[in-house]
């Protein structure tokens, strides 16, 4: 059973890496381009002024190595020996990893816990909310759409517009700044044989976002899924899935552990129905 992991190249490479090393069959496609923003000039803005926070929201993984891509060497952001002491705020795991990487004090890092239901916009704001009084400034670090204005329809995130709207009602300014542009890959020839392949070969989809999902229609317009098995990290995805006509849909946590769980119950499943 072949897993097809959409998520961003490096981040798609490094799970399939990871699934590989545990025995499965793991290939990388991935269904979105990240790449660094045109003017970095609001990013640089928002660097200077990041002791005027108390915390700092990153999306993603993605938006936590751009952010941090364009930290000018004067600023002493997220450091525990500071006096500014602005939080730094992880929708999960794996965006928690990516601000240890980037060198953030792990006491001033808040994210859901391990044993969180979901990791997510609401998982977080249960965590931090306690955290915002009226008048707090918070900043969002977020992506956009490629060859869209960032500072309209482009932004992305629903679950990131429900958490400053939470910010919102309880008198806390919140702020944006872009840190990345999100688009549809190029594929090649071999990534169309792949896709069309694993639409009914008993390959299983990985999904942890819906963008790749609506890349993946607008790259194979017509194509039926409905002898396709995918594996959504979140309710939100999965129903997206379903709708696009998948056969089969599965929800995981978006952990790693979680996810074998889930690939090995459909192995089973498969090996038993055969």
């Amino acid at each position: 059973m072949r897993v097809i992991v959409t998520r961003p190249r490096h981040e798609a490479e490094r799970w399939a890496l990871e699934l590989s090393a545990l025995a499965f069959e793991a290939v990388a496609l991935p269904l979105i381009q990240v790449g660094p923003v045109a003017d970095p000039s609001d990013l640089m803005q928002a660097w200077q002024h990041l002791g005027d926070y108390v915390g700092v929201m990153f999306v993603s993984g993605n938006a936590v190595e751009q952010f941090f891509s364009s930290k000018p060497a004067t600023v002493m952001g997220f450091n525990a020996q500071t006096d500014a002491q602005t939080r730094a705020w992880a929708t999960g795991p794996g965006t928690a990893k990516a601000l240890w990487r980037c060198g953030v004090a792990a006491q001033l890092i808040d994210a859901p816990p391990p044993a969180a239901g979901q990791f997510d916009s609401e998982a977080l704001w249960r965590v931090v909310a306690m955290q915002v009084r009226a008048g707090d400034r918070v900043l969002i670090v977020r992506g956009a759409q490629q060859a869209a204005n960032p500072k309209s329809d482009g932004l992305l995130g629903n679950g990131r517009d429900w958490f400053a709207k939470q910010l919102a009602q309880v008198g806390a300014h919140v702020d944006f700044v872009v840190a990345y542009q999100r688009g549809a890959p190029e594929f090649s020839h071999f990534d169309f044989e792949l896709a069309r392949q694993a639409s009914s070969d008993g390959s299983v989809w990985l999904f942890s976002s819906t963008e790749a999902l609506t890349n993946l229609g607008a790259l194979l317009p017509g194509q039926s899924w409905d002898a396709a098995i995918a594996l959504a990290t979140h309710p939100r995805i999965a129903t997206a899935v379903k709708n696009a006509g998948f056969g089969v849909v599965l929800e995981s946590r978006p952990t790693l552990t979680d996810v074998v769980v889930c690939l090995k119950h459909l192995a089973q499943h498969f090996k038993i129905g055969q």
